[in-house]
């Protein structure tokens, strides 16, 4: 590929980013691995002999092309809006903080077990006689509503610091693409975990965002074996905990089925691929996905023949987001650590 060609990529990537941002402010958790990764590689135009920043290659030029080419489609995309001064009232639909930290059926993130630690400590709080029971309310976060609440023994989250914990968390992940251009493998790492972060502590997530970090993470699961056992996790407990989505009766050994066929075939095909390389999973992660069996049984056959369907029918939503939270943290726990460890290695040897 031709320097004209790897330069004209560059933009198209560009725009045809801004364009998707537009269609679907979503994407705006993988943003800060897009603007760095084209900061990086297009507007510095050297690097220093071990791959970092040579600033006196800055340049002004691309700068003002990139943010032309972005400022361009957002001009297109919110100019009718900005004229009929209806601005506000987008931001708004954007970005309902009114409708609380969590989305009716909590996504599988961070939130989801601080919401059961509060609710926990609340009840041991009142069995202890430390908490007065008429302030404890039966649960306006175990609802369903999509609604504002407080929580009643932890500090209750704003926007605000939701915001400020997503910032934190993928900061180590855009600061590593920053300081060495790391390549392809590189950017995508930094896309899972910019989109896996903001799943994990952003506010009023929706459940299905996960798929942001499983779709590009299936790309790196085929080139390491590492990243091959964090996919087969993510992947296993992120489709999981979409099943409640589908909710009918018909719908219930299609949704099974369907999920059955996708694991075994991505567990056999990666198992296939690095055969020489050891098990991708070790014992407490194979136990972990091998508990999901249980739990669907409990949730989908069991748990409807009680009678506590009536007085607590949240009961199999909860179980199934706290446990595959864990599933969730953990992966991109491990992702955080196989990037700190290679980024270590390679300084090392340096």
């Amino acid at each position: 590929m031709s320097p004209h060609t790897h330069i004209k990529r560059h933009l198209e990537g560009a725009f045809l980013f801004a364009v998707l941002l537009n269609f679907k402010h979503i994407y705006l958790y993988i943003a800060p691995a897009y603007g760095v990764y084209l900061l990086r590689s297009y507007c510095i135009t050297g690097n220093n002999p071990d791959g970092s920043i040579r600033w006196r290659s800055f340049s002004i030029l691309r700068f003002i092309s990139l943010a032309l080419i972005v400022c361009l489609v957002f001009a297109v995309s919110y100019g009718p809006f900005a004229c009929m001064g209806q601005i506000p009232q987008v931001l708004s639909r954007l970005f309902p903080f009114k409708r609380g930290l969590c989305h009716a059926y909590w996504a599988p993130n961070f939130w989801a077990l601080y919401n059961v630690m509060d609710k926990a400590l609340s009840v041991i709080g009142v069995k202890l006689q430390l908490l007065d029971p008429t302030s404890v309310s039966a649960g306006s976060m175990t609802g369903g509503l999509v609604q504002e609440f407080q929580h009643r023994v932890l500090p209750s989250v704003s926007p605000m610091a939701a915001l400020i914990c997503t910032f934190i968390s993928i900061l180590p992940s855009v600061f590593c693409l920053w300081i060495k251009q790391q390549g392809p493998r590189g950017f995508l790492r930094c896309l899972v975990l910019c989109a896996l972060s903001s799943f994990m502590f952003g506010w009023h997530v929706h459940e299905k965002a996960v798929l942001l970090a499983i779709l590009p993470l299936s790309m790196l699961s085929v080139s390491s074996a590492k990243d091959a056992g964090i996919y087969l996790v993510l992947a296993t407990a992120g489709h999981f905990s979409l099943l409640p989505l589908l909710f009918t009766a018909p719908e219930l050994p299609i949704k099974i089925f369907l999920l059955m066929m996708f694991t075994v075939f991505s567990a056999s095909s990666l198992k296939a691929l690095y055969r020489k390389e050891g098990p991708l999973l070790n014992w407490l992660e194979t136990l972990y996905l091998y508990g999901l069996v249980p739990l669907e049984i409990f949730c989908e056959i069991a748990y409807p023949l009680t009678p506590w369907l009536e007085r607590l029918p949240f009961i199999p939503l909860l179980l199934t987001s706290v446990y595959c939270a864990l599933g969730v943290g953990y992966a991109w726990l491990r992702l955080y650590i196989a990037v700190f460890t290679e980024s270590a290695a390679v300084k090392k040897n340096q």
